[in-house]
């Protein structure tokens, strides 16, 4: 991507294939005899220029977009013309491109922003709940399937007979979940995204108090009780102290870890910092190198806690605020507040739901629908399968499990269709090309189950495939993009073989350049010294002050300031350009400064200190000092010469009434 990136910011994007009619769409460029139209040029223009229609067509604006048109339109035919569009390594990086570019034309569209809508209306909310699972495999057996959903129904069947749902849940023959025996099934509240789908769906859409039909996930199959639905606090990023104390423990040692706590607690109540009582007592191996610092955990996010935790981060009324000690199934907590998240707006969230909506199971769903939509588009028709696949069920044995089935022994029917859509015909052969081609080697299965699915996911694929070979002639969009991207990595590999590595690999044309421009490396006058960016005026007077004490050093300065948050203060000891150094720009002149501690100034609400060790004049670079701009500058040169010499190569006709009639 970071190829695409670059082409993209140096305007190496492609043209775009538009059907013509000279009338409408009046050619503009000419290259060796072959037109270029206005709405391709107009099309690449506007996707590049952010300027006001007044500003955009103004005929030097124009004139000198054209220019660089024709620099990119000659760099992709000379790239044709030396066949890089044939090489291997290119053709299938484009076609990873392609692959992911196809995505958001694969799936249903309305369907998918339901579903992010839903998933943010829950991120909103809450819902606490506990269940019962009873494991059984995805893959299972039907037999197995049934038997599981008996077992769940049984217990199902006890609680709404007026067992409490906790007590079955830990007790003998309850659920299968290994947590289930310390927090009785009981899950805490929970949002969008922090279960599988269906079970959340069943969670969200439970009333409180009642219990659900058995719901099946990846898992196996579950029974849901809802407790209480509340708006969601939003995530919260905490520390924690932990001893541990549980079950399994004597009664002599749970006291011991209770006692341990409430030292622990004393000594902060003394004074003594956190992260440090944390590296040095906190159980929690993962957390302790961090001074106990956690993963946040909230709405929305992956990282959850029990609920005795989570209801005691959230009670906590602000940052570094600390709790006394917190018993949970697992041990004792001491847990400090560091920041917290309020839900974010819709469109804040938008895109980090989508992701994450596209990559959860509950995208199946769109992917069900859009190929509804096409079976619809495409008149798709079963034609005689229901008659068909008999043959499979009757001609297939467990060989085809373990890679050795060797296809169907009549082939009589071979030429029979199974399915059609469109003007595409799919057969008996077909299907069994499929199945052998499937190179198996698992548990085996129910053959007539594993026909029926793999049936249907063949002709899912094919009807998938057929709609991803004609997306170029569908969506207009979509073949504009796929030509950006494909001239984009021509155009770079084109340029990284005829400029960027020619350059970096002439030593003597770089020192020539050197010598014959050392006037064009020069520094500016510089600083050395001790640069201090301050959240706040009142922070920056408490350094300035620091400074002009002897025995502070700018590390005990900044430990200092940044005591309480590592926003407060940030710290560079370096030597500063005047010309490149942000923080001295004021407008459009630059800050001059003298040896010594300056006055304290602002930049876009921040202030700094700086003290000057030095000021160094200007100076001529050494090319050891210059090498890198020397060789950026040479390879500025070198791609300068090299389309002069294409221009000189190519005839090229600007047909003007047409460039400047562009935004009539």
């Amino acid at each position: 991507m970071r190829k695409i990136q670059l082409l993209l910011l140096t305007l190496f994007i492609a043209a775009v294939s538009f059907g013509h009619d000279d009338k409408d769409d009046p050619i503009v460029l000419t290259i060796d005899g072959e037109g270029i139209h206005t709405s391709e040029f107009l099309y690449i223009y506007l996707k590049n220029n952010n300027d006001s229609d007044k500003e955009k067509y103004k005929k030097e604006n124009l004139d000198a977009y054209m220019e660089l048109f024709i620099n990119y339109k000659l760099k992709v035919a000379e790239a044709e013309r030396l066949g890089y569009d044939t090489i291997p390594k290119l053709k299938s990086e484009l076609a990873q491109y392609r692959k992911q570019l196809s995505l958001p034309y694969m799936v249903d569209k309305d369907q998918n922003e339901n579903l992010i809508k839903e998933a943010y209306e829950r991120t909103k909310n809450e819902v606490r709940a506990s269940h019962i699972l009873i494991r059984v495999k995805p893959d299972a057996k039907p037999e197995d399937s049934l038997a599981a959903y008996n077992k769940i129904m049984k217990i199902r069947d006890r609680i709404v007979g007026g067992e409490d749902f906790g007590e079955v849940a830990a007790g003998k023959g309850g659920s299968e979940d290994p947590s289930a025996k310390t927090n009785k099934g009981d899950l805490g509240y929970f949002s969008a995204l922090q279960m599988v789908y269906p079970f959340e769906e069943a969670a969200f859409n439970t009333p409180a108090g009642e219990v659900s039909m058995p719901i099946r996930t990846r898992f196996g199959y579950h029974i849901i009780k809802s407790h209480d639905q509340r708006p969601s606090r939003g995530k919260i990023k905490a520390a924690h102290i932990m001893v541990l104390s549980n079950d399994s423990m004597s009664d002599k040692e749970k006291e011991e870890a209770e006692k341990k706590i409430n030292e622990i607690y004393a000594l902060l109540e003394e004074g003594q910092k956190f992260p440090e009582l944390a590296q040095k007592y906190s159980d929690d191996q993962s957390s302790k190198p961090k001074g106990g610092l956690l993963p946040i955990f909230g709405a929305g996010s992956k990282q959850r806690m029990v609920p005795e935790f989570e209801e005691a981060a959230f009670n906590l009324s602000k940052d570094f605020e600390y709790t006394k000690p917190v018993k949970t199934a697992y041990g004792w907590h001491i847990i400090q507040r560091h920041e917290v998240y309020p839900v974010a707006t819709y469109e804040q969230m938008y895109r980090e739901l989508k992701l994450k909506v596209e990559k959860d199971v509950r995208a199946q769903s769109t992917k069900d629908a859009f190929i509804n939509k096409l079976k619809k588009e495409y008149n798709f028709k079963h034609a005689n399968s229901n008659k068909l696949l008999p043959l499979f069920y009757d001609f297939m044995n467990n060989d085809i499990f373990a890679g050795k089935w060797k296809g169907l022994e009549n082939k009589t029917k071979h030429d029979e269709v199974m399915f059609e859509f469109k003007d595409q015909f799919f057969t008996v052969a077909d299907f069994e090309k499929h199945l052998l081609n499937l190179n198996l080697q698992g548990s085996p299965q129910a053959i007539k189950t594993f026909i029926e699915q793999q049936y249907e996911s063949w002709s899912r694929g094919e009807l998938l495939k057929y709609e991803d070979s004609n997306l170029e002639s569908k969506y207009p969009e979509f073949r504009s993009l796929i030509q950006e991207y494909r001239d984009g990595i021509l155009v770079f590999e084109i340029m990284q073989n005829e400029i960027w590595n020619k350059a970096s690999e002439d030593t003597v044309g770089i020192k020539n350049y050197y010598e014959s421009n050392k006037t064009d490396f020069t520094y500016p006058v510089r600083y050395k010294g001790e640069l201090y960016k301050c959240k706040d005026k009142t922070t920056a007077k408490e350094v300035y002050a620091m400074t002009q004490v002897d025995s502070m050093t700018f590390g005990k300065i900044q430990e200092e300031i940044n005591k309480d948050s590592q926003l407060n203060l940030v710290v560079k000891k370096h030597t500063f350009n005047s010309q490149t150094t942000e923080a001295f720009k004021k407008g459009k002149k630059v800050r001059k400064f003298k040896p010594g501690l300056n006055k304290i100034f602002e930049r876009n609400d921040e202030y700094y200190v700086f003290k000057v060790e030095d000021v160094l004049e200007p100076r001529t670079r050494e090319f050891k000092e210059a090498k890198g701009l020397v060789t950026a500058a040479y390879q500025n040169k070198l791609e300068k010469d090299w389309l002069t010499s294409l221009r000189k190569s190519h005839k090229i006709e600007i047909h003007q009434e047409a460039l400047y009639a562009v935004g009539e």
